[in-house]
């Protein structure tokens, strides 16, 4: 029997019926325990670093130099001078990094100023979290309230492979209202569900993060036809697309409406920091501001997030991203051309190398780090068992020497793998 993925190990928290049952997390960690002792034990994982210059990183203690393919600031925008300035300037102008209230008490005046702009930048009613996780852990109780589906509470049904922090929240949305998990992408289960339910809300990612993305344009269909609630986690598809960066789940829901939610992180491709819901309604936004669990019981961002959000903000208006933009879609191209794989031809920034084994892939990200290039080993409970393999970050600041470099050591491993494999 297939393995599931690390979103699917809180599938069993729910029944056909909605009903609580149990969660699997011990089984999940006796499980992948063995692969992180290896990523450890190799060296590959919580490695501690200096960054240098464009995706350049000096580690800790003397080590080497490596190039950095982990990151997703797929714009490059986390080194930008104008950001780090901007994050410095807003901690000195307001005398201070964090105030420890909850919103629904005092903000930074300068907090309200960014979301008025982020709203006007991305044509929403924008509300930000210290972390997508957090805006994420806010929205999905309200959505299985039913307060966002007129009164009606609606079967939740989550993509198989829903990121982490979308999944972990299917036990307390269980409490409210049934849950579903069906396959990844499996529109013909879904309407199905729409059928036979008259409230239904999807919750997905918009990019995953181990490539690929929703079929947003049929799941509008879908919308237009049954009245289905979209929740979209869009937090590697920001920026990198759509007008001032809006997004790849933007590109397709323009207006959001009452029907669409998308989450988004300021920390990807934003460059910044945090997280933010986009909104399609006044009383969606009264209702978050009230009721959101880290809205009315944590902190907001820190000035510094603040002040680093309102100048990529700036840039976000600018030539300056969409020439990012372009110069990300080349080295795309070019990895594309060199490394052929699954999501090729594709936009979005994310690329990955089915090895196989587990410990084969700990094995080549640690042999690519001596080399001088710094990957992501993928394995379960990330991914399903038998599907492990490499995760490769590409951004506008990579050059195209560091490329072909990286594919040239990448198919010489491979090589290496079939040789032995023979």
């Amino acid at each position: 029997m297939k393995e599931v993925a690390v979103s699917d190990t809180f599938q069993q928290s729910t029944g056909r019926n909605g009903q609580a049952r149990f969660r699997n997390t011990a089984a999940m960690i006796s499980a992948a325990a063995p692969n992180f002792e290896a990523a450890h034990y190799q060296g590959i994982m919580a490695l501690y670093a200096m960054p240098l210059a464009d995706r350049t990183v000096q580690l800790a203690h003397g080590g080497p130099k490596v190039v950095d393919f982990v990151r997703c600031s797929y714009l490059g925008l986390d080194n930008h001078p104008d950001i780090a300035a901007g994050a410095a300037r807003a901690v000195n102008e307001a005398g201070s990094l964090h105030w420890s209230c909850a919103r629904t008490r005092l903000n930074f005046g300068i907090l309200g100023e960014l979301e008025e702009n982020l709203s006007d930048l991305f044509h929403a009613r924008v509300v930000t979290f210290t972390t997508v996780l957090a805006a994420n852990m806010s929205a999905l109780p309200l959505l299985a309230s039913g307060h966002l589906t007129a009164g009606q509470k609606p079967l939740i049904v989550f993509d198989r492979l829903a990121h982490a922090t979308l999944a972990h929240h299917k036990a307390t949305v269980s409490g409210e209202t049934s849950v579903e998990t069906i396959r990844h992408n499996d529109l013909t289960t879904l309407e199905a569900l729409c059928r036979t339910h008259k409230m239904v809300a999807y919750v997905c990612d918009g990019v995953y993060s181990m490539g690929g993305s929703a079929p947003l344009a049929e799941l509008r269909v879908l919308q237009e036809k049954y009245g289905l609630f979209l929740y979209i986690d869009d937090a590697h598809g920001i920026s990198i697309v759509g007008e001032n960066g809006s997004g790849f789940a933007r590109a397709t829901f323009k207006e959001l409406g009452e029907r669409t939610i998308v989450a988004a992180s300021l920390g990807k491709g934003f460059g910044a920091s945090g997280g933010m819901l986009m909104l399609g309604t006044a009383a969606q936004e009264l209702l978050f501001r009230r009721f959101s669990i880290a809205h009315a019981f944590s902190a907001s961002l820190n000035t510094a997030a603040i002040g680093a959000a309102e100048a990529s903000a700036r840039i976000h208006r600018t030539e300056e991203l969409v020439k990012r933009q372009d110069t990300l879609r080349q080295n795309l191209a070019l990895l594309d051309q060199l490394i052929p794989t699954r999501d090729m031809a594709s936009d979005l920034p994310i690329r990955t190398i089915r090895l196989g084994d587990e410990l084969l892939s700990v094995a080549a990200a640690r042999q690519l780090l001596q080399l001088g290039f710094y990957t992501s080993a993928i394995f379960f409970p990330t991914i399903s068992r038998g599907e492990a393999g490499l995760r490769i970050c590409l951004t506008a600041s990579h050059t195209q020497s560091q490329i072909r470099e990286i594919c040239a050591a990448i198919d010489a491993i491979r090589a290496e793998i079939r040789q032995a494999e023979a």
